[in-house]
């Protein structure tokens, strides 16, 4: 069955339902932190087996329903045309579909993704895509791409500008041609991109530098999942010490609740913690800020994720909430512009193991 008779499939269930004079309703996976569970095959966080109803049974059911047949509607003609469109400019699409247009972008976001878990498909198969990211990729690694004017090969460290290679959306047309990196390292802020690029970190450790861009896209965590699987290289991700930024880390390693429907696509399981913990601000005397109200209620969410459920992390986020602190990567320019790639970096590494004695 093609993407497109799945996505008509939905739309024949709800007729037929009515057609039998049933109130209308699908069920969909529960999408909360307490329908996630480890799967030991793939070591990733994938949903369990708990469901909600959408039903046209209130006003709110209907509505969504409603909208999910229009998203279907549009999709159709989108995938006969053979044309695409991003997330936004769904949203902005559903202006015309009176009282079945949505409210806030976060809406149509979260329909996509219901159709997603419907169907077993992902966004692209839908020819939607998400916004230009702008996450890239610094180091010695060859790769040859496809594009809509043919292919082109691409060296990510002779052959681009300072910020590297920009991912594309779909990294699945990435063939890696040559490797000649030991691991990769996968960086919160573009600052802290420009820092390890600047330093010559790629070349003095052989590594490849990814930069997340905060949050990652989908494509930049494919991507991390592909340099590990394919080529084994190590992944660390360095970030700054917040739970904003550990959830960061999670949504590589584990793969995020949201899309937890993706995860062995996505995550990368083995991938290790580098940031900035809540002891370095300690064992560094790092500059630090007070912890706000929202900091401290995500960090207690944390405590309750069953993705950070180590002695490690209970550790570690315990002490935070006792230091009542927190600090970002460029704290440590306190030692200056190389501290973190002479001495923070190199020491961390090498108790990962990544780097050898």
């Amino acid at each position: 069955m093609n993407s497109l008779s799945k996505l008509l499939s939905i739309v024949e269930n709800i007729y037929d339902q009515m057609k039998r004079g049933e109130i209308p309703e699908i069920k969909l996976t529960t999408r909360t932190k307490q329908n996630i569970e480890f799967k030991e095959s793939s070591e990733v966080w994938v949903y369990g087996d708990k469901k909600s109803v959408r039903s046209a049974k209130s006003v709110k059911g209907a509505y969504q329903l409603l909208r999910m047949v229009y998203v279907i509607g549009f999709l159709k003609e989108q995938l006969s045309q053979n044309r695409s469109s991003t997330l936004r400019e769904l949203y902005y699409i559903s202006e015309n579909w009176g009282i079945a247009k949505f409210n806030e972008q976060m809406e149509s976001d979260r329909l996509i993704e219901d159709l997603e878990i419907l169907t077993g498909l992902q966004r692209e198969s839908f020819n939607v895509r998400p916004e230009e990211d702008g996450a890239t990729v610094f180091g010695d690694i060859k790769i040859r791409e496809k594009t809509r004017r043919g292919e082109r090969v691409i060296h990510c460290q002779d052959d681009v500008g300072e910020a590297g290679y920009q991912i594309p959306t779909n990294v699945d047309n990435i063939e890696f041609l040559e490797c000649n990196a030991d691991f990769v390292i996968a960086i919160e802020t573009g600052g802290m991109r420009d820092r390890l690029v600047e330093n010559g970190f790629d070349e003095d450790y052989n590594a490849i530098i990814v930069h997340l861009k905060g949050q990652p896209a989908r494509s930049t965590r494919r991507l991390l999942r592909r340099l590990n699987t394919e080529l084994g290289l190590p992944v660390v991700v360095f970030t700054d010490g917040d739970p904003w930024s550990y959830r960061i880390y999670a949504s590589v390693a584990y793969g995020s609740i949201k899309s937890a429907h993706l995860s062995e696509y996505l995550a990368t399981p083995s991938a290790m913690f580098v940031g900035i913990r809540p002891s370095d601000i300690l064992k560094y005397k790092l500059p630090s800020d007070k912890l706000t109200d929202e900091d401290i209620k995500a960090l207690n969410a944390i405590l309750s994720d069953p993705r950070f459920d180590s002695d490690f992390w209970r550790r570690e986020i315990k002490l935070q909430l006792e230091l009542g602190r927190k600090s970002e990567q460029q704290a440590l320019a306190k030692y200056g512009l190389s501290f973190v790639t002479d001495v923070y970096l190199p020491e961390r590494l090498t108790e990962l193991g990544i780097l050898k004695r």
